[in-house]
């Protein structure tokens, strides 16, 4: 989409999986990031294996400074999780250009909506274009024990 911003310079987007810094991901997660603290490395790995990673990277030196997941039918839906993005690069607009670059890779799927969870983002998920559900009392959630 046009309506992208670009990645500050000296950054790159990748969809690879294989690029994915699993050790550096893992403990951002399970470390800082309020809705995984804890997390084991076996669940993160499992929950990377059953989805789309998407990454930004340093050129020079191809360290990964984001990372977010999205799990999908590929056809009508999809989840985007697990949006961190590094501390020493966050307010460069990295953020908003990575989950810009998501929504795009996504685009060709035709899905009907990709939804997320946030507790204190949302400006940066509304300049890609999310909004607040229209009609939250639709949905239901159930939690395990």
């Amino acid at each position: 989409m046009s309506d992208t911003p670009e990645l500050p310079d000296g950054y790159e987007f990748s969809a690879d999986t294989a690029r994915v810094d699993v050790d550096r991901v893992h403990t951002w997660l399970s470390t800082d990031a309020y809705w995984a603290i804890g997390r084991p490395r076996e669940k993160h790995e499992r929950a990377m294996a059953s989805s789309l990673n998407f990454g930004v990277y340093e050129r020079a030196s191809g360290a990964q400074v984001a990372y977010a997941r999205v799990v999908t039918d590929e056809a009508l839906f999809a989840w985007l999780a697990d949006v961190y993005v590094d501390p020493s690069v966050r307010g460069k607009g990295v953020g908003t250009a990575f989950v810009g670059r998501i929504r795009d890779h996504l685009k060709p799927y035709g899905l009907r909506r990709i939804l997320l969870a946030t507790h204190d983002a949302h400006g940066v998920y509304e300049k890609a274009g999310f909004q607040p559900l229209e009609r939250p009392e639709q949905w239901m959630i159930h939690l395990f024990p």
